[in-house]
């Protein structure tokens, strides 16, 4: 009897030692669901522009140039339409970057990883020193805030859907592997070079004080480069890592035809394909695991809004170094009337 209780004593142990982990695993992804009224930056749509006259105080410049008050376009229904010219700043779209692969920070919860250990986020290294190293997954939603609010649904100009999953990179091959991404983006053996990389500088200054240069194409200001497309990034420090890892995604799904640009053409209302990335289109919020009150362009340092943002303990329900940006695109369109 005694005998049997020493050998129950070890495999109990172990149960419970097992049990245990099971329970840390799956309590690492954790976090509270998206609120799109109280954790959505609603400032940032503004300042929007009709015509020649803006309004709203925004946190940044009016975006972009309207060239001209009225516009003139073609419409497959209604002949031509023509009326004035509008900008303003949209919420359509939401992204994760996470350490665990199928944590999804927007519904507060994740799944079971087919494959536990693989597709794992990581981070070696100081930040920016030379063996720093990080590596993150990232989903992508369609998220039209005031679709899905039943806000202004008679207004021509805003995007009209529902909340959706529409990319995410655990199961996608080029997303892990940077030789393999070389498929979709090999012109990054251009910018792979000290020169190129000098040239970013600039980059962070005019993102630091206003906007990206959007000719610089491969660089994301502070947060280091678009180039590869992939989740591998050579730095440690958490904020830009994510935050250039969600512009990556927007870049990554550009040159896939999968991301359309509604801040080129007023008379495209469903956006143009843009194969490079037009940086001064796009901001971003971060909204886990502490949610930011700033829409910051591509490549503004992280000094500037990310203090606090990401605690090691988690935040509250969030669990830390599980990222979610709301993404605030620039939209031009053209409101008027038939001429048909």
């Amino acid at each position: 009897m005694n005998l049997h209780r020493k050998r129950t004593i070890p495999f109990l142990a172990v149960a419970l030692w097992l049990v245990a982990a099971a329970a840390h695993a799956g309590s690492v992804c954790k976090g509270t669901a998206i609120n799109p009224v109280t954790d959505i930056c609603w400032q940032c749509m503004f300042p929007a522009q009709i015509g020649s006259v803006s309004f709203g105080m925004g946190q940044e410049s009016a975006p972009g140039n309207i060239t001209t008050p009225t516009c003139v376009c073609p419409d497959s229904k209604q002949g031509i339409i023509a009326g004035l010219s509008v900008a303003f700043w949209e919420h359509a779209r939401m992204i994760e970057t996470v350490k665990d692969p199928y944590c999804f920070p927007i519904l507060g919860t994740g799944m079971t990883n087919p494959k536990p250990g693989f597709s794992s986020g990581t981070s070696n290294g100081p930040a920016y020193s030379d063996n720093a190293y990080s590596f993150q997954q990232a989903h992508y939603y369609t998220f039209p805030a005031w679709s899905i609010l039943k806000l202004f649904m008679d207004f021509p100009c805003a995007e009209q859907g529902g909340f959706d999953l529409a990319y995410m990179t655990e199961v996608d091959p080029m997303w892990n592997d940077d030789s393999l991404s070389f498929i979709i983006n090999p012109e990054a053996l251009l910018f792979a070079n000290p020169v190129s990389q000098v040239a970013c500088v600039a980059d962070s200054v005019a993102a630091t004080v206003s906007n990206p240069i959007d000719p610089l194409f491969w660089c994301m200001g502070s947060w280091g480069s678009f180039y590869p497309l992939t989740g591998s990034v050579d730095s440690s420090d958490p904020l830009s890592v994510n935050a250039g890892l969600a512009a990556r995604m927007l870049f990554k799904l550009g040159r896939e035809s999968l991301l359309f640009d509604t801040g080129i053409n007023q008379c495209s209302s469903g956006g143009v394909i843009t194969p490079i990335l037009v940086k001064s289109n796009y901001r971003l919020q971060i909204a886990r695991p502490v949610r930011g009150t700033a829409c910051n362009p591509i490549g503004r340092p992280a000094m500037i809004w990310g203090s606090g943002k990401n605690p090691p303990w988690g935040a509250g329900a969030n669990s830390p170094d599980n990222f979610l940006w709301s993404m605030t695109r620039r939209r031009v369109c053209c409101v008027g009337y038939g001429l048909n």
